[in-house]
């Protein structure tokens, strides 16, 4: 991907026997689970997550697309770096609630959620933000995740998503193209925030700098003439 298509972007498991769903739901229990055939529908019909053969390869991934949009536009992918090479693939909950993704009939993991906490009804719901989520079903606030998918980026920024580091946790928050329109691993280019005492927003391609805005100010970045009002993530 160019780095101006790049720029418009931005703007052990223990099984138990699993029942299927119609397609159009946006929750899976764990008594569920989505197979490739299948797929899950926000509530509001703006994203559908399901799995796809991207541009000309014939891998599959799991992943979240725009749904009421004429040309597919993927703007998720778990399994970016271990392709499904047939349709075996099924997403679902564990014994202990985590959210993993099988191939092989059941006995390879090619992803799943990096996740420590549990619940004792956890469900996997696709919100109408685009954000794959995993919560207990019983918790009061529905915003209290066990895991969502905008905290891993792949290499489109939707609203709610950030960029950024958390200090606390090392986690980082950041964008990466992928390799190729058939293959979404990630690739040379990425769009961050550094690490270091000045905040700024920076594109590279490998090592090579294309684009910074300069350091955050507390009102604008230094290096561009507009800047958005938000401001930028650090924890």
């Amino acid at each position: 991907m160019d780095i101006f298509a790049f720029l418009f972007m931005i703007s052990s498991c223990s099984l138990v026997f699993l029942s299927d769903f119609s397609n159009a739901a946006d929750i899976i229990t764990q008594s569920q689970s989505l197979r490739d055939d299948m797929t899950l529908v926000s509530k509001d019909g703006s994203f559908e997550l399901g799995f796809f053969n991207p541009g000309s390869s014939k891998n599959r991934y799991l992943g979240i697309w725009f749904k009421n949009i004429p040309v597919q536009t993927v703007v998720w992918v778990a399994n970016r770096l271990k392709p499904i090479n047939d349709s075996s693939g099924v997403l679902m909950l564990n014994n202990s609630g985590s959210l993993v993704l099988l191939s092989q009939n059941s006995t390879i993991v090619a992803w799943s959620a990096n996740s420590t906490n549990q619940a004792s009804n956890p469900i996997v719901q696709l919100l109408d933000s685009g954000n794959l989520v995993v919560r207990d079903e019983k918790e009061e606030n529905l915003e209290n995740y066990l895991w969502q998918s905008f905290d891993y980026p792949c290499d489109s920024l939707l609203p709610g998503m950030k960029l950024g580091w958390d200090s606390r946790t090392g986690q980082e928050w950041r964008l990466s193209a992928w390799k190729s329109p058939d293959d979404p691993s990630p690739g040379e280019l990425t769009y961050a925030i550094p690490h270091n005492n000045y905040p700024e927003l920076v594109m590279k391609k490998g090592s090579e700098k294309y684009f910074r805005t300069g350091p955050w100010n507390g009102h604008v970045y230094s290096g561009v003439l507009s800047t958005p009002a938000e401001n930028p993530l650090l924890l």
